[in-house]
């Protein structure tokens, strides 16, 4: 299975060494390919080879650092849940995608249609992004959660290691 659960053609799981290189790439993802085959153990031409698999089939992705907003004065973090009219999802996607502020987009099942993760400066900041968002006909209706603190962001490595044991 692939993100979002789709079956890929290559839905293989992970072996050891793909799952060594990513823990080694989650923990510092500058590390050259040299140093990959160095840690692992491994030839060079083996660590680049399942670098490709692993970006051929979605694991790894285009390219990007992981960033915290808040460091470069985007203190705010909301989740804004959209519902959208029926027939203009695309249209909607493409607004939110126009705007800077919008930093994830995923398309959810319940009473609402969209989810985003939006980074603002100030409390004004957001609410200027909200009125921005929802100032379409697309748009039924909307709810905004702001986020207090994240006592855990985004991981993946529990999840490889569960995979594994899982095997």
């Amino acid at each position: 299975m692939s993100g979002h659960g789709r079956q890929d053609e290559d839905s293989n799981p992970l072996d050891a060494v793909d799952r060594r290189l990513l823990r080694e790439l989650i923990t510092d993802p500058r590390l050259t390919v040299v140093e990959l085959s160095r840690r692992l153990g491994v030839v060079r031409s083996t660590v680049q080879a399942h670098l490709d698999r692993l970006t051929r089939r979605g694991v790894l992705g285009g390219g990007g650092i992981a960033l915290d907003v808040s460091r470069i004065g985007f203190a705010l973090t909301a989740f804004v849940a959209l519902q959208i009219r029926q027939g203009r999802g695309a249209e909607v996607q493409a607004r939110l995608v126009a705007c800077p502020e919008v930093l994830e987009i995923h398309t959810t099942a319940g009473g609402f249609d969209l989810m985003c993760r939006v980074a603002a400066r100030t409390s004004t900041d957001l609410q200027r992004t909200i009125d921005r968002l929802v100032d379409s006909d697309a748009i039924v209706r909307s709810h905004t959660s702001v986020v207090l603190s994240t006592p855990m962001s985004y991981r993946v490595q529990p999840l490889i290691d569960s995979a594994a044991r899982d095997r």
